[in-house]
């Protein structure tokens, strides 16, 4: 079974007569290109037997197996469980809790406080205790959370859950992302990262399944159909956690699946691509600090973040909307799932384009251009309810195909282990404050037209593609600055390491 077709590739022949370094390999012109070893030979750089390319491509496959489907599982479930609150309230719960005027809209936003605040340190602590340690430990705590909100019974309970859920799913997203980027070679990446967010699509889908299912529970055991919801679907993501424990993927370095060559090779074909990972060194205050020196890292802050305010009033706030076309509490939830099915597939045909073309610039802008077009559909249109809900498609297929080819983007532009880590949770703690925005953008007195939401949402999605356009000049001025120097800048493969991306042999993507 192989999640992704490779394409073949061929070495081009060396500037130093030696047909075992592509062109592009450190040492043949300091160039870290898309190309890498993959005939059969001896790797002078690293010392390690490279494999075939037939053991190459079944080596991917491993990867793609041990590391791409359980990381979707484990964030398919944070964000159901982040988002099925959403669900929950079709029930009734804001009636039972007594959560009036914007109650509801505090509690959705009281999520993002630590879940802003800790991607850094989640981040951090993940490379030091190992991803499947914390990332298993924190899909744990949030599951259980999730279950907690079940058995509330008054809006400062609710409150305190979101709290802790947020804090506990900090690390979720941006440390999945983080591992990923640690596997993969940039022009393979875009499919796995898309794969992987398209779990938000799934559970976006499935928890509407799942609530129409659960809801009928109503008033087993003496409780309301809403609390079900967070019961069975937290209880479950306890259950996959224990079990999560001895699945997850490690950092390739220190990977029990994988023999010491193969664990060579993969560093090899890596730091062909990207440079050293120095994944040896712990990360310090001052690698911190240095990131935020590279002014492109601000920027794409501001590519995700102009994503997250449209991505997070859809997720949160579609049922209502769809609500308000008249369906019932069962129909309204059925009627949520084809337009995130719809997102999948649009998201995943655009990464598989993507990788091909090896492009992410004119992909992301596109796909936002069509959540821009969704958007205004709904603000014109409002005495066609078939139409609107056609707009409902073209929003979550633009904000959810666009977002992960941004941070794939920036990611795989970043060097090295200090720079992923720190660029990654920076790129994904910032974006989240527009989670704050997007709560409070959707009110329950602006229903069922929604005008001031959908208007805030175009602004945002607008400033993504500025921000896009912006940091592809950034890339691209940075890659010709780089072209015009002497090849050979004097520095050791020491410092290169420590610059990661900023090392002046290193290309961007565009």
């Amino acid at each position: 079974m192989r999640f992704f077709n490779e394409k073949k590739q061929t070495s081009p022949t060396s500037s130093l007569n030696n047909p075992q370094y592509p062109q592009n390999y450190p040492g043949a012109n300091g160039y870290y290109g898309d190309d890498v070893p993959v005939a059969a030979g001896y790797d002078d750089d690293l010392h390690v037997q490279c494999p075939s390319h037939t053991t190459e491509r079944k080596l991917v496959t491993r990867i793609d197996l041990h590391v791409v489907p359980f990381l979707c599982i484990l964030y398919l479930l944070a964000f159901l469980d982040r988002v099925n609150i959403a669900n929950a309230n079709v029930y009734g719960m804001s009636k039972e809790l007594g959560l009036t005027g914007d109650k509801y809209n505090i509690a959705l936003v009281i999520f993002f406080v630590p879940y802003v605040l800790f991607e850094i340190p989640s981040n951090m602590l993940l490379k030091r205790f190992r991803p499947h340690v914390w990332l298993s430990i924190n899909m744990l705590l949030f599951g259980f959370t999730t279950a907690m909100q079940g058995i509330v019974k008054s809006p400062s309970s609710l409150y305190a859950t979101r709290f802790f859920l947020g804090l506990f799913e900090t690390g979720m997203f941006p440390g999945c992302f983080y591992l990923i980027g640690m596997w993969y070679r940039r022009h393979e990446a875009q499919k796995r990262y898309t794969f992987f967010f398209c779990s938000t699509t799934l559970a976006g889908a499935f928890g509407g399944l799942l609530a129409a299912a659960i809801g009928k529970m109503d008033g087993v055991s003496g409780y309301a159909g809403w609390r079900w919801i967070f019961i069975l679907e937290g209880c479950f993501t306890v259950l996959v956690a224990f079990l999560f424990f001895f699945v997850l993927p490690d950092f390739p370095e220190e990977s029990k699946w994988l023999t010491e060559e193969e664990k060579s090779y993969v560093a090899a074909r890596l730091r062909a691509d990207q440079g050293h990972s120095a994944r040896e060194r712990a990360i310090a205050l001052k690698d911190v600090g240095n990131v935020f020196k590279d002014y492109k890292v601000i920027i794409a802050g501001f590519m995700y973040f102009g994503l997250i305010v449209p991505a997070y009033g859809y997720a949160y706030f579609a049922p209502g909307i769809i609500k308000g076309y008249g369906y019932g509490p069962i129909q309204t939830q059925l009627h949520s799932v084809p337009p995130w099915a719809a997102a999948f597939g649009f998201a995943m045909l655009l990464a598989v384009l993507s990788d091909w073309t090896k492009k992410r610039m004119p992909f992301a802008i596109f796909s936002i251009c069509v959540c821009i077009t969704g958007f205004a559909i709904l603000i014109a249109v409002h005495d066609n309810e078939k139409l609107q809900y056609a707009a409902l498609f073209l929003v979550a297929m633009g904000a959810y195909a666009a977002m992960p080819i941004v941070v794939c983007w920036f990611n795989m532009n970043l060097g090295g282990h200090h720079r992923r880590s720190v660029g990654s949770a920076w790129q994904v703690g910032f974006g989240n404050i527009g989670g704050i925005i997007a709560v409070f953008a959707f009110l329950s007195k602006d229903a069922p037209k929604y005008t001031t939401g959908y208007s805030i949402c175009i602004a945002f999605t607008i400033l993504s593609i500025v921000a896009c356009i912006a940091y592809g000049i950034a890339c691209y001025a940075a890659n010709r600055k780089r072209e015009r120097m002497a090849v050979d800048v004097g520095l050791t493969e020491t410092e290169k390491t420590e610059l990661g991306d900023m090392n002046p042999e290193y290309r961007y993507l565009l």
